[in-house]
């Protein structure tokens, strides 16, 4: 990264950054479409099981990862100030902190899982499918995890084309081993939708393995000498990590985890409307990796610009964001009322699932305005180190509000599960108007451009 001078270097520098985010993000997300999509085409009680196993884990893992998301602030502000000697030792203290996270997770998991699973009454086919795939998921947690944290160093120097590249290139591999472990090709076992799960580890796995070496043998990464020098657990550090990282992933893990909650509260609803709802959510989330790349974009540029105390440059980043953001959302609206049919079919052949996912679909278009302006926003917070007021938002706006109205709205009116997606719909407008009050104040105040050096 390097100072910018005018807004057509800012846009400039920003897609260069952004544009290997977007793809990464949807890489990574693509891992999840296609072990629903793949699983589909298996059978419906497939889909259903591997949508409810995603449900589960997504909340967790954003939730708990996003504690992670503290790294590319702390470094690209380290960087932006031009104190790089501390990368390392901060590097080394978030592995340490990402694993005992995965085996944290590991251990609640086999505690946990079965009286959830049995908890919502699920068809025994469901059920059954839903706990096997993530027993087999499980065992790419650690590795997933140790990724994360050498993914948010790339990140945090801006470097954002090689953490793309390598998930690009694992992409392939995971399809390949669902095609393998689901239909039961070239001998391997025929799992059906549980061999998604398996599929996905071994992909974690294998970037796992690539970040490492990427780091040790290629520039600028190598220079740092991550792995050269060994440090002691500091928990000093790991408590600077956390008073960033914990709002950040308790807001993620509020935000993700209503999704989820909604899954667990349609699951007295018919396997049809269940997988319906799964796939037009699958889609809404996979759109909405765009405003999310823009957000973890705008983290980095910001912090870079706070750190060296250019206040104005970081609310000029801050507009243009927001904006690109939300012309984005504006396509995508389109996209999804003219090919809401051809969007579902992807999924599904099932005729009755393919209509009721058309119906989702329509409603997923209301996601898209909020999106662009609340998940941008969090991204800019972030880059300020201000993450409080955005754990504050989710919890108020998704579960005080958000799900008791959709639950009312599913329940005491002729709506049924669309009210839950009402529901859903009012708590995001709520945190994106909330978001973005706190960042007026914030820009105003604290970091106005009048307190430059």
């Amino acid at each position: 990264m390097q100072k910018t001078f005018t807004n057509s270097e800012k846009i400039r520098q920003l897609f260069v950054i952004l544009f290997p985010l977007l793809i990464t993000q949807l890489s990574l997300f693509a891992m999840t479409f296609f072990d629903i999509m793949m699983s589909g085409r298996y059978s419906t009680a497939d889909v259903a099981g591997v949508s409810i196993g995603s449900s589960l884990w997504m909340p967790i893992y954003s939730g708990l990862g996003g504690i992670l998301l503290a790294i590319p602030p702390i470094i690209s502000q380290l960087i932006g100030a031009k104190d790089t000697k501390k990368v390392p030792f901060n590097i080394i203290q978030a592995i340490y902190l990402a694993l005992a996270i995965g085996v944290g997770i590991t251990i609640i998991g086999f505690i946990f899982l079965n009286p959830i699973l049995t908890k919502m009454n699920l068809e025994p086919a469901v059920e059954q499918i839903a706990h096997s795939f993530l027993v087999g998921l499980g065992f790419g947690i650690l590795p997933l995890f140790v990724f994360n944290v050498l993914r948010s160093f790339m990140d945090g120097l801006g470097q954002t084309k090689i953490s793309m590249l390598i998930t690009l290139s694992a992409l392939p591999i995971n399809i390949i081993f669902n095609y393998l472990l689901i239909y039961g090709k070239l001998g391997f076992p025929e799992l059906g939708g549980v061999g998604s799960g398996y599929a996905t580890a071994i992909t974690y796995w294998l970037i796992f393995i690539i970040a490492i070496l990427v780091v040790m043998k290629v520039e600028p990464f190598a220079s740092y000498r991550i792995f050269e020098r060994f440090y002691r657990v500091s928990l000093k550090n790991w408590k600077t990590l956390l008073v960033i990282g914990l709002p950040i992933g308790f807001s993620i893990f509020f935000e993700t985890s209503i999704f989820a909650a909604v899954t667990l509260l349609m699951s007295n609803y018919d396997t049809i409307t269940i997988a319906s709802h799964q796939i037009a959510m699958n889609f809404a989330s996979f759109l909405y990796m765009a405003p999310l790349s823009i957000s973890m974009g705008l983290t980095i540029v910001i912090a870079f610009e706070v750190g060296a105390k250019r206040y104005s440059d970081a609310l000029e980043y801050s507009k243009i964001g927001i904006s690109i953001a939300v012309l984005m959302s504006l396509v995508f609206s389109l996209v999804i009322f003219f090919l809401r049919e051809q969007v579902a079919s992807i999924y599904t052949d099932d005729q009755l699932v393919l209509k009721l996912t058309t119906h989702f679909l329509i409603y997923a278009i209301f996601f898209q305005i909020s999106d662009a302006i609340q998940a941008p926003i969090q991204g800019i917070l972030r880059g300020y180190k201000d993450v409080n007021f955005t754990f504050f938002m989710s919890l108020v706006s998704y579960w005080v509000i958000g799900l008791p109205f959709g639950f009312i709205l599913a329940h005491f009116t002729d709506l049924g599960p669309f009210g839950y997606w009402i529901g859903l719909i009012s708590g995001l407008a709520l945190g994106a108007i909330g978001l973005l009050a706190r960042l007026l104040f914030l820009q105003r105040v604290k970091f106005s451009p009048m307190k430059e050096n």
